[in-house]
């Protein structure tokens, strides 16, 4: 699985860096940035948690071909 981001949703909520600080952090904007989008299975139950945080709907987790 591979994380995905669209920055123009973003609005800096910051759930998915406090549920997912691996994967997922804030630029100078307050905006998300990936950090890592290859997600394995061992991190999948933490990451899925932090996309689910979003409350706008800015991250997702997608298959590696999509």
């Amino acid at each position: 699985m591979q994380i995905k981001a669209d920055v123009g949703k973003c609005q800096g909520y910051g759930n998915c860096v406090d549920l997912d600080p691996e994967h997922f952090d804030l630029d100078d904007d307050g905006l998300v940035v990936l950090l890592r989008t290859s997600v394995d299975e061992a991190e999948l139950e933490k990451s899925g948690a932090a996309v689910r945080s979003c409350p706008v709907q800015a991250v997702w987790l997608a298959d590696h071909d999509g």
